[in-house]
């Protein structure tokens, strides 16, 4: 099986394509080939299969093309501009986050089979604020750019899906919690950062207040999640490809009370509140919670682990090298 990873620098695709080489298979199959592409070369695991890494544009369909090679099973995209980015440059979000899946639509249709796409939309793509608890009906009505993008991505894929030029599987990721690294341009990045830089023995600011809450899932969950949409049988999806995954509503307060459990409340101490009504009006319209039926009993999809589990998933799989990346 010749699987593509778009976004495969990024953390979730390099995570993606580790569990990929170390298991060596997907749903039975054995993996004969990988493709890692994103806007610089990524770095390539260590694998018992053929594994290509390439940089370029997710924009150009040339590039992409090359990218999702002849005889391409499965394409997982993850490329994408993020919230606050998208908002602050309009042009450089639809370049990446519509044109770039439009590149991807028009690579597939050259294929012999129409492969599996998983296409990574958003929670931003909705509305609602933090009162919703939205069904699996719902309509997106996103409130900035980035959910907009994603939005029409989703009717993109869907679109070709029933055209038979692929397979799409279209998961709204919750926002991604403890994210390694640095901080970075999404609207959600203080999600991670009350949590990454305490455990770090780093300062912190928490720029909503504590009872503000988010829709969250683990970097573990959303890894298992894309193994299942790789493979899962999509005939019940029918036209309608997008799938809300069972994440977890949390507040803010919820999660540093987790973080004082976890590593002591010299940690928490560590978290300073910073009032930011820029990020606050960008993140105050996101839905904190979704019923997840659909995902959960009729698609298959895992539950989310506990605010503790997260934590200790951090420290056990990303803490060291987040420390050593940063110098610390």
């Amino acid at each position: 099986m010749q699987i593509t990873i778009l976004g495969g620098g990024g953390f979730l695709g390099r995570k993606l394509a580790a569990r990929l080489a170390h298991d060596g298979a997907l749903g039975g199959e054995a993996v004969t080939g990988l493709t890692l592409f994103d806007l610089q070369e990524p770095p390539a695991p260590s694998a018992p299969f053929p594994v290509r890494c390439l940089g370029g544009d997710v924009a150009d369909p040339v590039q992409v093309a090359k990218a999702i090679p002849p005889g391409t099973r499965v394409v997982v995209h993850l490329a994408a501009v993020v919230s606050a980015q998208a908002e602050a440059d309009f042009d450089l979000g639809l370049k990446v986050n519509l044109h770039g899946t439009l590149a991807v639509i028009q690579a597939c249709r050259t294929l012999a089979a129409p492969p599996r796409v998983v296409f990574t939309s958003s929670v931003a793509s909705f509305g609602g604020g933090q009162e919703a608890r939205l069904e699996d009906d719902a309509r997106q009505i996103p409130g900035n750019s980035y959910g907009a993008e994603k939005a029409a991505a989703e009717l993109l894929l869907q679109d070709a899906s029933r055209r038979g030029f692929l397979d799409a599987v279209n998961i709204r990721l919750p926002t991604v919690i403890i994210r390694p690294g640095r901080p970075n341009k999404a609207a959600s990045s203080f999600v991670s950062a009350i949590l990454r830089e305490p455990l770090l023995g780093l300062s912190t600011d928490l720029p909503v207040p504590e009872d503000f809450a988010v829709w969250i899932c683990s970097p573990r969950r959303a890894i298992d999640w894309f193994l299942h949409a790789m493979t899962m049988d999509t005939a019940p999806l029918g036209l309608d490809r997008g799938i809300n995954p069972p994440g977890r509503s949390a507040t803010v307060g919820l999660m540093l009370s987790a973080l004082e459990s976890v590593a002591g409340p010299e940690a928490r101490a560590l978290v300073r509140h910073a009032p930011d009504p820029g990020i606050q009006a960008i993140v105050e319209g996101w839905p904190a919670s979704f019923t997840a039926e659909r995902a959960r009993r009729l698609l298959g999809f895992s539950e989310q682990e506990s605010l503790e589990e997260i934590i200790q998933g951090f420290i056990e799989d990303d803490l060291a090298a987040t420390r050593a990346e940063r110098g610390l």
